[in-house]
C-alpha cells in the first residue's frame, strides 16, 4: 500500500497542540513533508524553542504516524520559529525587529521582580531563543550588578545609537550603564518617558524573539509609558505569598487591563524556604497566595520560586542561578516559568494571526 503526502497531513491534522488548542497542520507547524515509498520525512516547527509541551506533541505525532496504513518508517525533524503576538505585528514602530515584548512587573517593591526578569530572560535564551533584557527600573537599576556588567559601558557606533552589552546569552541595556552608580535619579514623568523611549528606540537590539522589560514596581509613569508606546505580547506579574503583596498584584493587574495588555500569568517568588540539609519546606512568607490570586483573576499560574541562598548569591555575583546552579531546584523552577511564559506568548500569537492553509501537493 502506497503512502501519500495527503495521508501524512491527515494524520498530523489529528495531533493537537495542547496549549494552542489547534491541530499541527492548521497551525502551520508541519513542514517539508517528503514521502518515499513507505517512508516519510517531515519537520514539525514549534512556536517557541521553550515549548512546555513538546514531549506530548512528539508522542502524539509519533503515534499518529505509526497508525498510517502502509507507513513503515518516519523521521521527524524538530525546529522552532517564534511568532509575534499582537496581530502578527512585532513590538511596534519603536521595535520593528523584536517579535515579542514581555513586561515583568509587580505592584510593590521587594518581591524579586528583577531576579525573575533576569532568570526568565536567561532561561529563554538557554532554550535557543534570541533574547534581550531591558532594565527599565529607573529608580533601582539592579541588572548591571546581577549580570556582572556593573563596570561596563555601552558604546555608540555612530554617535546616535547604542550597542547593547552581552551577558549569559542576552543583549542587555540599563539606565544603570549610563549614570554613576551612586547617582540618584530625581526625575519627573516627562524626563522618565524621554529617557525610556531612548533606551527602547536608540539601542541596536537587532532581531529578537523576546525582549524582557524589567519594569519599576507599582503603576506609575514608566509602566504607563511603555504600555502606551510599545506593542507588548503581555505582562508577567511577580508577587510573594503574603496578603500585603497580593493586594498590590490586584492593582497591577487592573492597570494592565486598563491599557489592554494581556497578563500572561503570575509568578510566586520566595514561595517557601527549602532546607538544604533535610529538604524540609518552610513557608516563611506563607505559601500558595500567588496560585490563589491567579485562580481569582482566571489567569495562569506560571510557577513558584523557592527562597534560597543560591538565588541571592547568584544576583550578587553577576551569574544568574539558571547559569551558575542549573541543576538546583531554583533553576528548574525558573526554567518551568520560562516554558510557561513562552507557551502563553505563543497562545497570544495564535489569537489574532490568520492560520495558514496547508494542502498536499
Amino acid at each position: 500500500m502506497s503512502v501519500s503526502e495527503a495521508d501524512v497531513l491527515a494524520a498530523m491534522s489529528k495531533v493537537m497542540d495542547p496549549e494552542l488548542h489547534v491541530d499541527l497542520v492548521k497551525a502551520g507547524m508541519v513542514k517539508n513533508v517528503r514521502v518515499t515509498g513507505d517512508t516519510v520525512k517531515l519537520k514539525i516547527e514549534l512556536t517557541t524553542p521553550a515549548c512546555p509541551l513538546k514531549g506530548k506533541i512528539q508522542a502524539d505525532a509519533e503515534a499518529a504516524l505509526k497508525a498510517v496504513p502502509g507507513l513503515k518508517s518516519f523521521d521527524i525533524e524538530w525546529g522552532a520559529q517564534v511568532r509575534a503576538a499582537g496581530g502578527g505585528m512585532p513590538g511596534g514602530a519603536l521595535l520593528p525587529q523584536v517579535k515579542n515584548v514581555i513586561l515583568v512587573g509587580a505592584g510593590k517593591g521587594g518581591v524579586g521582580k528583577s531576579t525573575v526578569a533576569l532568570n526568565l530572560a536567561t532561561a529563554l535564551a538557554q532554550h535557543g531563543a534570541k533574547v534581550g533584557l531591558l532594565d527599565a527600573d529607573f529608580y533601582g537599576p539592579s541588572v548591571p550588578l546581577m549580570t556582572g556588567l556593573a563596570d561596563k559601558k555601552p558604546v555608540s557606533p555612530d554617535g546616535k545609537s547604542l550597542d547593547p552589552l552581552l551577558a549569559h546569552g542576552l543583549k542587555v541595556m540599563s539606565i544603570g550603564f549610563l549614570v554613576e552608580a551612586d547617582q540618584a535619579l530625581i526625575w519627573r514623568g516627562p524626563m522618565l518617558h524621554g529617557a525610556l523611549m531612548q533606551l527602547v528606540r536608540d539601542v541596536n537590539w537587532g532581531e529578537l524573539d523576546y525582549l524582557v522589560l524589567d519594569l519599576p514596581p507599582g503603576t506609575g509613569d514608566v509602566a504607563l509609558s511603555l504600555s502606551q508606546s510599545i506593542r507588548a505580547a503581555g505582562a508577567v506579574l511577580v508577587t510573594t505569598p503574603q496578603d500585603v503583596a497580593l493586594a498590590d498584584v490586584v492593582r497591577a493587574k487592573q492597570m494592565f487591563d486598563k491599557v489592554h495588555i494581556p497578563v500572561l500569568g503570575i509568578v510566586e517568588n520566595m514561595s517557601q524556604f527549602v532546607c538544604p540539609n533535610c529538604s524540609h519546606a518552610t513557608p516563611i512568607f506563607n505559601h500558595g497566595g500567588g496560585r490563589k490570586a491567579a485562580e481569582m483573576f482566571g489567569i495562569p499560574f506560571l510557577g513558584e520560586i523557592p527562597l534560597d541562598l543560591k538565588v541571592r548569591e547568584s544576583g550578587d555575583s553577576g551569574v544568574p542561578v539558571v547559569v551558575g546552579a542549573k541543576d538546583s531546584l531554583e533553576a528548574k523552577a525558573f526554567q518551568e516559568v520560562a516554558r510557561n511564559v513562552a507557551g502563553r506568548v505563543s497562545t497570544q500569537s495564535m489569537k489574532s494571526v490568520p492560520l495558514p492553509v496547508v494542502q498536499a501537493r
